[in-house]
C-alpha cells in the first residue's frame, strides 16, 4: 500500500470537501436534529464536530509550520467533547456557517504549504503535517457518510480505501491474520495471527467494516478454513489522543 503524494492528497481534500459541503446543502430545515448514522450523536453532534476537527488540524498545521507545537483540542478530550455538546444544538444555518469556515481555515492551511513542509514535525500523533492531511481526509470522508445525506461508504474511492487498510490494521486482534479479498482487487493480509480470516466483497464494504460503518452495498463474507464465519470482532479505532483518567 502506498500513500498519496502531497499533491495527490491535497487534491482529494478538496475532493472530500466539496462533497462536504454538498451533503450538508442536502440537509433539511430542522435536519440537524435528527440522527446521524454514529450512535447517540445527531447530524448537530457531527457537524459540530466536523467544525471543531477542521479547525483543530488547522491550527496544527499553522502552528507547525512556525516551528511550534500544540494540542489537538484546547482541554484535550474534554474540552473536545464539551465544545461538541455546546455547538450541538445550533440552527443548520450556524452549522454550515461554522462548517465552512472551519473547512475554508484547514483547506487554506494544507493550500499554502511548500513541498518540504510536509514533514514539519507536530504534536498530532507525535507526526508531521502530512499526517494531518491523512486524518483530514479520514474525517471528511467518512463523516460525509456518517451525515446519512445521501452518500455513503459506496461513494470511497479505490484509493481512499486503501488509505483505511494500512491506517485500520491496528484493529486486527492479536492472534488474526485477515486476508481481504476486494473483488477484482488484489487481496492483501493484514495482521499477523496464527488464525486466518478471509473477508470478501467490494472494497467499499470491506473498508466500511474496518471503519466500524455500515458497509452500504450487502457484499461482505467471512470464511475460515474455507467455511462460512463470523467477521471477526476488531479492536478500537487508533486514537489520536489519550483517553481522559
Amino acid at each position: 500500500m502506498t500513500s498519496p503524494s502531497p499533491a495527490g492528497l491535497l487534491a482529494e481534500l478538496h475532493t472530500a470537501g466539496a462533497a462536504l459541503t454538498a451533503g450538508l446543502d442536502r440537509i433539511p430545515d430542522g435536519g440537524e436534529r435528527a440522527p446521524s448514522t454514529l450512535p447517540g450523536w445527531s447530524r448537530g453532534h457531527l457537524l459540530a464536530h466536523l467544525a471543531g476537527i477542521c479547525d483543530a488540524l488547522a491550527r496544527q498545521v499553522e502552528y507547525g509550520r512556525r516551528g511550534e507545537t500544540v494540542e489537538l483540542y484546547d482541554g484535550g478530550v474534554e474540552g473536545r467533547n464539551r465544545a461538541i455538546d455546546l455547538a450541538a444544538g445550533h440552527s443548520l444555518g450556524q452549522h454550515r456557517e461554522d462548517v465552512d469556515a472551519a473547512l475554508r481555515r484547514a483547506l487554506a492551511a494544507f493550500d499554502a504549504l511548500d513541498g518540504d513542509e510536509w514533514q514539519t514535525p507536530i504534536a498530532f500523533r507525535d507526526g508531521v503535517i502530512f499526517d494531518a492531511g491523512l486524518a483530514l481526509w479520514r474525517e471528511l470522508v467518512i463523516h460525509t457518510a456518517d451525515l446519512d445525506a445521501g452518500t455513503g461508504p459506496e461513494t470511497w474511492n479505490r484509493e481512499f480505501c486503501s488509505h483505511l487498510f494500512d491506517f485500520l490494521a491496528a484493529r486486527v486482534p492479536a492472534g488474526t491474520r485477515l486476508v481481504l479479498q476486494p473483488v477484482a482487487l488484489p487481496p492483501l493480509a493484514l495482521g499477523a495471527g496464527g488464525s486466518t480470516v478471509v473477508v470478501s466483497g467490494m472494497v467499499t464494504d470491506i473498508a466500511a467494516w474496518l471503519a466500524g460503518r455500515k458497509p452500504s452495498l450487502d457484499s461482505l463474507r467471512a470464511t475460515a478454513a474455507g467455511d462460512g464465519t463470523d467477521l471477526p470482532a476488531l479492536l478500537p479505532w487508533p486514537s489520536a489522543m489519550p483517553d481522559p483518567k
